[in-house]
């Protein structure tokens, strides 16, 4: 079952959202993690942490799925 990350702004960057999700303990982490995670935003590989992900995607980080919601939704 997917999980719910709801956002306050128009979009959050995959390395914000692993920070947020605790996938990483550091902003830092996330340039090396994302190389080393199997990352999937709408079903499509993805590698760059300054990935932007808006209300309405669906990322999946190894096992794990998370959709994402704006707080007004």
């Amino acid at each position: 079952m997917a999980k719910k990350v709801t956002i306050h702004t128009e979009y959050i960057t995959l390395g914000q959202l692993l920070k947020k999700t605790d996938w990483i303990q550091t902003g830092g982490e996330a340039k090396i993690m994302v190389k080393q995670l199997k990352i999937t935003v709408n079903n499509e590989p993805e590698d760059r942490r300054g990935r932007k992900i808006y209300a309405g995607d669906t990322v999946t980080i190894e096992s794990e799925t998370y959709n994402i919601l704006h707080a007004d939704s």
